[in-house]
């Protein structure tokens, strides 16, 4: 970033899942900086997430629906996986986990005045929640990142092996520059950010700083996932606060075609674009590298609505 060669080149911040949080803190942080004037100026032009969690309070919300109907009311192409009594089940439980989250967001993290708190409100609002919404689905079998398969291979359902081994290949961290070992998952991590109640936070009110100052927000759902699915996503997208909201809201969901085939659905307005993916899971490049690859240069070079075609209506 240093670089003379590099250090004006347009920066974008992409990140999947968790990213949901590192996304809107990361690039808020630099914004904030530039804004400042201090240091290194990065040139932040625009930020995309992909099947993320930001705001929990709207996201587990949707979980009953898309669990019972794969979000077909919204266009979803996902196959049902709840049965009528556990959706009912669900249905129960999401007041209750909202209301947690809702106390979640309202202390910061650990401070003196919880500390003899039996359990942390956050902690609390992650154990409410995934008892209700989480362990429920998990109950079916199916793959939490994928409604369409079964979940096969431990807490993750797939194989990484082949991207263990190849990550760590000598000749291939020489190329990355980079040391140490590679691992498709570090739960030590996880489990603190989770004990730190980080994971109940919502990270969506840092977005429209961004906006406001013209830099692209991207927003896209693989619609076969569950844990981070694309009805949550798409309705924090619509409920967040900022200058534009009432145009995004009354934006159309228009068919985005890729060689001549719709492979998702695309709303935007003023700089904020929100993607449905048509056949792809969690990890959306995995699944669709090649509809990710025009995504991508879509975003980056201002033109994701060059592939929008009017949609036709949903009955």
């Amino acid at each position: 970033m240093h670089s003379p060669t590099t250090k004006k080149n347009d920066f974008y911040i992409f990140g999947e899942s968790y990213a949901g949080h590192y996304v809107p803190t990361i690039s808020h942080k630099v914004w904030l900086h530039n804004q400042a004037g201090d240091g290194v100026h990065i040139p932040l032009k625009g930020i995309a997430i992909g099947n993320g969690l930001t705001n929990p309070e709207i996201q587990y919300g949707a979980y009953a629906e898309m669990c019972h109907t794969g979000g077909k009311d919204e266009g979803g192409h996902a196959p049902p996986v709840c049965n009528a009594t556990l959706h009912a089940l669900m249905q129960t439980a999401t007041p209750a986990c909202q209301a947690a989250i809702a106390v979640c967001n309202l202390v910061p993290h650990l401070t003196e005045s919880l500390e003899d708190a039996p359990v942390p409100p956050c902690l609390a609002a992650l154990e409410t929640c995934n008892l209700g919404l989480l362990i429920p689905y998990q109950t079916t079998g199916q793959n939490v990142y994928d409604m369409r398969i079964p979940c096969e291979h431990g807490k993750l359902c797939y194989d990484f092996d082949n991207v263990n081994t190849y990550l760590n290949r000598k000749d291939v961290k020489e190329q990355l520059g980079t040391k140490g070992s590679w691992g498709s998952c570090n739960t030590a991590v996880a489990v603190a950010f989770e004990l730190a109640g980080d994971w109940m936070k919502g990270y969506h009110q840092l977005i429209p700083d961004m906006l406001h100052d013209d830099i692209k927000v991207l927003i896209y759902a693989g619609e076969e996932d569950y844990i981070c699915n694309f009805l949550g996503n798409k309705r924090w997208t619509k409920a967040l606060k900022w200058n534009h909201t009432s145009e995004f809201n009354a934006a159309d969901d228009k068919d985005w075609v890729l060689d001549g085939k719709t492979v998702a659905r695309h709303r935007n307005a003023n700089g904020f674009h929100f993607l449905q993916v048509f056949g792809a899971g969690h990890m959306v490049p995995m699944d669709k590298p090649a509809e990710s690859l025009e995504m991508v240069n879509r975003f980056i070079s201002g033109s994701m609505s060059a592939n929008d075609v009017d949609a036709p209506t949903l009955v």
